[in-house]
């Protein structure tokens, strides 16, 4: 894994505007997978209009950058296939059979893509060269088993259990399931979502739906120290540019929670006009705009990360789900939407 620049920040390599060489010349797009409509629609961001439409399957989940940011993966789980999409053009290639990948990410290492099995309850570790399937983790007790992150020195990821109201916690480097650790209160409809690891690695936070808020689990995954309430429906998770604030998306009530990215201490909250259902999405590289799905309304909506104004209100298709803002500064991906570090 390459070093952590900053041990307060380990998101030091990927602050405003730092593009590495493989991407510099990548076209700004932002791409809008839809899990009701199986296809991806392309988005200029400087025009704000859907410049492309592609067919990509059955059930679109996300859209995630591969570890060496040169290809984007729009995830299939129905379809069982991952669509891939040259950065540098725009254009999608050849699907690539992948199985029931609701969510991918990449090793710290770049050594394997691991496939969140979430139908099947389990991680399957593929050579990201060769799609070729090298072992599986089996996670029979993390029902809904979705996002991660990882610890900062890469040895440690955390796995959101939706349906079971925990998180297991795996070890990369053997691929073993190292235990669960359990939710004060495991809620099992819509539980845990999303999770962000803390600039300086010392919590994860922990976004669950039905609790409406954050459950704080210490950086060494053990046990879960407290809660922060955020607003109904809390679900995606993202880092300012600078790492200094962390945006939550509230769906059930149209709202984005900022807070305080190192304490959790709020700062404020972001109200969409009209209500909404902020998803999931990204920051532009510069840091200046937060681009987030309207996961039952149709829409993305673009946001200024100055004051939170709705700066467009942009028409997509049916449920846009884990759209990714491209280029992204960094110098490796760890998947999703573009978790770079």
């Amino acid at each position: 894994m390459p070093a952590v620049t900053d041990p307060h920040d380990v998101d030091a390599a990927a602050g405003p505007g730092m593009l590495s060489a493989a991407v510099a010349a990548d076209k700004p797009l932002v791409y809008v997978p839809h899990s009701g409509s199986g296809d991806v629609w392309v988005i200029d961001p400087a025009t704000y209009q859907v410049i492309a439409k592609y067919p990509a399957g059955k059930e679109l989940q996300h859209v995630v950058p591969s570890w060496d940011m040169r290809t984007l993966y729009a995830t299939d789980d129905r379809g069982d296939h991952v669509l891939p999409f040259d950065p540098r053009t725009g254009q999608p290639g050849k699907a690539i059979p992948v199985v029931d990948p609701y969510n991918m990410y990449f090793t710290p290492d770049g050594k394997y893509a691991i496939s969140v099995a979430e139908r099947l309850r389990k991680l399957v570790w593929y050579d990201p060269h060769t799609w070729q399937v090298h072992d599986e983790t089996a996670a029979p007790d993390c029902g809904g088993i979705d996002h991660a992150d990882f610890s900062p020195d890469g040895r440690t990821a955390v796995f959101t259990c939706e349906f079971a109201g925990r998180v297991a916690v795996v070890d990369v480097a053997s691929h073993r399931l190292l235990r669960m650790v359990d939710m004060p209160h495991r809620n099992t409809r819509m539980g845990p979502q999303d999770i962000k690891l803390a600039p300086d690695g010392s919590v994860f936070y922990i976004a669950d739906s039905d609790a409406n808020g954050l459950w704080v689990l210490d950086g060494a995954a053990t046990h879960v120290l407290r809660f922060i309430p955020t607003g109904r429906g809390a679900h995606g998770l993202y880092l300012s540019r600078d790492a200094k604030q962390l945006y939550v998306t509230n769906r059930h009530e149209g709202s984005i929670s900022v807070l305080d990215a190192y304490t959790g201490a709020p700062v404020t909250v972001w109200h969409l006009p009209g209500g909404g259902s902020p998803d999931m999405g990204n920051g532009t590289a510069d840091g200046t705009q937060l681009w987030l799905s309207g996961r039952y309304d149709r829409t993305v909506y673009v946001l200024s990360t100055k004051d939170g104004s709705l700066i467009r209100k942009i028409p997509v298709g049916d449920q846009p789900h884990g759209l990714c803002v491209w280029p992204q500064p960094g110098r490796y991906s760890l998947g999703h939407t573009g978790i770079t570090r």
